[in-house]
């Protein structure tokens, strides 16, 4: 290294370093007392006061500590939720990936001081400094849950469980003889064409995908054509988790994408229902529980932020849910989970689970998400 060099590198470094003072000076350096009112925005089934189930609450005692009252307003799919914080009058949200960098962009959201959150330090390693939740250097907020998207099945239909999406992809017979047009589902948000490509990356390899959110345009055609070909065989695009398993229950469907809180409400009441990692992989979601940019009670916020990340919290929520506390600690805390409950909702799958984020253009050399969304609204539509 020369001279000039050298000295252009600390002076670089030099930069960096005020450049983290000033941050952390923009950031707030202490709580102040609750507001007495928290406003969030969440998927179903994330926050439960025991209206559902009295064993699963970790509302209540979160009030009673703090004074807090939690309003949650659910959403089905991430698009409800970047419109819903667009619209405001919202303190939290626990944003997906293919959420979380728009609403960053979006200045929807506002950065954390990590330091007022005492249980940062349980969080995974594997979480931290996420890019679907750290940009610039900023810290959007604080990772909840994660878990994989898994291919859902009725165990009478497949005696043996499917290894592969094609039961959902492409048109044939399944393992009771009958087609499996008009019985399976795919999932209504333009996120989904991951999981075609996912599916093409394994069986066309020919179109060279190594990353299903950043698809090049032959790469994105071909996504868009096996979604046309699916049209035909699909029930019912869902996003509503009562309503799929109502599906599931009622009309016939029995294949689909779906979170595992689907499948355990389902095999909880006794359906014959089960999961499985096809060999193709799968897409997932680590999702960030992130701070309004004009939240009205920033305090509460906090308070829960750092609530959440509680091991007991945390593996409470994963038992209910079906997914992965990102507290590892929340592993041996709850009694609902259970001792080998983290294993089964995929802990060790990590490094195999394509997780959501928002496609970006990068100049021009990958298709960008507002196109995603406008095709695959015209794909369920049958265009």
């Amino acid at each position: 290294m020369g001279k000039t060099t050298a000295v252009t590198t600390v002076s670089a470094l030099c930069i960096a370093v005020l450049c983290g003072l000033a941050q952390a000076a923009d950031l707030p350096q202490a709580l102040g007392k609750g507001e007495g009112r928290l406003d969030i925005i969440a998927w179903p089934g994330y926050i439960e006061r025991g209206q559902s189930d009295k064993n699963y609450d970790w509302v209540t005692q979160f009030e009673k500590q703090t004074g807090c009252a939690v309003n949650v307003k659910t959403a089905a799919t991430s698009d409800e939720m970047v419109s819903l914080m667009a619209k405001g009058g919202y303190d939290l949200v626990t944003a997906s990936g293919d959420a979380s960098l728009r609403l960053i962009l979006g200045k929807r959201v506002q950065p954390i001081n990590t330091a007022l959150i005492p249980n940062w330090k349980n969080i995974d390693p594997r979480l931290l400094n996420g890019a679907w939740y750290t940009v610039a250097g900023k810290t959007y907020g604080t990772p909840y849950q994660w878990g994989p998207n898994l291919l859902m099945y009725n165990t009478k239909t497949f005696p043996t469980p499917p290894d592969s999406w094609a039961v959902v992809f492409q048109q044939q017979n399944l393992a009771d003889g009958k087609s499996n047009q008009g019985r399976v589902q795919a999932y209504d948000g333009p996120i989904y064409i991951a999981d075609a490509a996912l599916f093409l990356k394994a069986t066309q390899p020919q179109l060279g995908i190594s990353d299903p959110y950043q698809l090049n345009e032959e790469q994105y055609q071909a996504a868009l054509k096996l979604l046309r070909t699916q049209h035909a065989l699909i029930h019912r695009y869902w996003h509503d988790t009562s309503v799929q398993m109502s599906d599931f229950k009622n009309e016939g469907v029995v294949a689909s994408s779906a979170w595992p809180y689907q499948a355990n409400a389902l095999k909880g009441e006794g359906q014959p229902i089960a999961t499985v990692f096809p060999k193709e992989g799968v897409t997932g979601w680590a999702d960030t529980t992130m701070l309004h940019a004009e939240a009205k009670h920033p305090n509460c916020a906090y308070q829960w932020m750092n609530w959440s990340l509680e091991p007991k919290v945390q593996g409470d929520v994963a038992a209910w849910f079906g997914s992965v506390p990102a507290s590892p600690a929340g592993c041996k805390a709850s009694a609902l989970l259970g001792e080998k409950g983290c294993e089964t909702n995929g802990f060790n799958q990590f490094d195999k689970i394509a997780f959501w984020k928002t496609p970006q253009a990068q100049g021009g050399k990958f298709v960008p998400y507002s196109r995603w969304t406008q095709d695959y609204i015209a794909i369920m539509g049958g265009r």
